[in-house]
């Protein structure tokens, strides 16, 4: 349907189509997050919205690549890219739509946990096997340092923001 003229449908194809599909999901959990965040306080909003523009960014560059190899051209996978970004939109909507008439703390206690333990879920199925499975203790350690950094750049935009 999207494909370029010069490959034909097979397992690489449905390959891009379940990442599409997967990023429109990972996109509404993101936008549930944000929105959420922002209904509990201004900082937890900013820090939040901080923690997935720095995963999104390599992120997308990932899934971008994933759908030329699929076959798709680079203007058809950008566009279906942006597209999957409507996703987060359409969470940050459900979790604005959602709020409790008792209040914001109704609506928070069942969505911040539930975006958390979507993302806790991916990070423990995805990232954890491949820390595993790596030969080179250099690499492991390199991708532990990494996750590490990860951690002390958000404590550290939690101390400076706001």
């Amino acid at each position: 349907m999207f494909l370029n003229s010069k490959e034909k449908e097979g397992p690489s194809q449905v390959s891009g189509y379940l990442n599409l599909l997967a990023n429109t999901i990972d996109n509404f959990t993101h936008g549930l997050a944000v929105a959420a965040s922002f209904l509990v306080s201004k900082k937890i909003g900013l820090l939040t919205t901080m923690a997935i523009l720095l995963h999104e960014i390599p992120h997308e560059v990932g899934d971008f690549a994933i759908l030329l190899r699929a076959g798709f051209d680079r203007w058809t996978a950008a566009k279906l890219q942006f597209s999957t970004a409507l996703g987060g939109l359409l969470g940050a909507c459900f979790a604005i739509c959602t709020q409790s008439p008792k209040g914001v703390e109704e609506t928070v206690l069942w969505i911040l946990p539930f975006t958390s333990g979507g993302f806790l879920y991916i990070a423990l199925v995805n990232v954890l096997p491949d820390l595993l499975e790596e030969d080179d203790p250099w690499h492991s350690l390199q991708q532990v340092l990494l996750l590490c950094s990860g951690i002390v750049v958000m404590v550290l935009l939690s101390l400076f923001v706001e």
